[in-house]
């Protein structure tokens, strides 16, 4: 991976080569946004760059440092993936060959359990645990490089770490071995621990444009553009969620599901929406966001219809007649709102609030905010409401 295979993300790349032009490189980066912008892709490529033996701001990609990089062997370079406490070693060791071959693949245990199937879902967690920071990074970075200029760690998703994880990480940090440099990805910096944050210099990737993923499907993948066009769309600023599209032979079943989630809101159909509801919440977390995902590109498409008629660029442009009916079925429906509701669902499913209730109370919310003005808000604290009520 060398700089010219990133999409996008000029501004990243810009920043990273002239920190090694200047020999100010961090000890430790932070790269956050979204997932699929090209995080893992950056931070291999500047791991390269850093051991290539040419020494310039760009990778020479033929020399024995830049060869043992781009495999993820060479010595002073780990990768890291967050998995289950009883992941198979040969199965690690096959994510990190498809990082190698495709940075861009989904290949972590978080958003792909299996490799084999991508509509399999599994409710094992994905972690960083304390021992495997100690055992894997707090003695092998307490020496010198072996081959190359630097030691570099790639962590991806590291809002994973565990609590213990994260205070062993911690003081690796604070105590950095020689010529050491960490690269953390995550879509969620909240969640890392303040004083990691602090000791990082923070990057962000910005969502990628429909325009360059659908370029990346029809020029690197050989995809056709009809069909590059619309998952490009759909996608959502993810070239990995494209990828992952394309494999995911339960895409247009979820689609379906999607659109008969928002006809039984809307008509609150009792029986038949908890039979829905019932049904969707069997198919585990990654699945339940992925059709969440799938509801707010089918609401943007709203949005896009109400505001410009036919000639809206639809995500899903195959359901262009749907969309239609529906505006001219639910005039007066809030469709901001509608998108705020969907967005705190996902947020709730990430936060592990039971799926069931949570699409429970979202097809309720989306059934009132069809029929008129709605707050936008699904779930309401406690302690707003005991605020509201000392207020009248």
């Amino acid at each position: 991976m060398s700089w010219s295979d990133v999409i996008d993300q000029r501004r990243v790349v810009e920043t990273l080569q002239r920190a090694i032009a200047s020999r100010r490189v961090a000890h430790a980066y932070l790269f956050y946004g979204p997932d699929g912008a090209g995080k893992r892709a950056v931070a291999l490529a500047f791991a390269r760059t850093l051991q290539c033996e040419q020494g310039s701001d760009d990778a020479c990609g033929a020399c024995p440092a830049c060869n043992k990089v781009s495999r993820l062997i060479h010595p002073d370079v780990h990768v890291l993936l967050p998995h289950p406490s009883d992941a198979d070693p040969a199965d690690i060791a096959e994510r990190l060959q498809g990082l190698s071959a495709h940075p861009y693949a989904a290949i972590d245990f978080v958003r792909r359990p299996s490799l084999k199937d991508a509509a399999y879902t599994s409710n094992k967690q994905a972690f960083y645990a304390v021992g495997r920071i100690n055992a894997e990074l707090r003695q092998s970075m307490s020496f010198k490089p072996m081959e190359g200029r630097y030691k570099v760690v790639v962590m991806t998703d590291a809002d994973l770490m565990r609590v213990e994880a994260a205070n062993a990480f911690l003081k690796l940090l604070e105590e950095p071995g020689p010529q050491t440099v960490f690269i953390l990805t995550t879509s969620r910096p909240d969640r890392l621990l303040p004083t990691i944050l602090s000791r990082c210099q923070r990057l962000r990737f910005a969502p990628l444009p429909a325009e360059r993923i659908e370029a990346a499907l029809v020029e690197r993948d050989g995809m056709a553009p009809g069909p590059a066009a619309a998952l490009a769309r759909m996608a959502d600023g993810s070239y990995t969620r494209a990828l992952d599209l394309t494999e995911n032979e339960t895409l247009m079943a979820d689609r379906e599901l999607v659109v008969e989630l928002l006809r039984l809101s809307y008509s609150q159909r009792i029986d038949k929406l908890t039979a829905l509801i019932e049904q969707i919440g069997r198919m585990g977390r990654e699945r339940v966001k992925g059709i969440l995902r799938l509801v707010l590109g089918w609401i943007r498409d709203l949005v896009l219809y109400r505001t410009m008629g036919a000639e809206a660029a639809l995500v899903n442009v195959d359901q262009a007649e749907a969309v239609a009916r529906f505006i001219r079925g639910v005039p007066h429906a809030d469709l901001e709102a509608m998108i705020h509701l969907v967005e705190e669902a996902l947020e709730l499913v990430e936060r592990n609030v039971h799926l069931n209730l949570t699409l429970t109370a979202l097809s309720q919310a989306l059934g009132r905010a069809m029929r008129g003005p709605h707050s936008g808000r699904l779930y309401v604290p406690l302690a707003d409401l005991a605020t509201a009520d000392e207020h009248g």
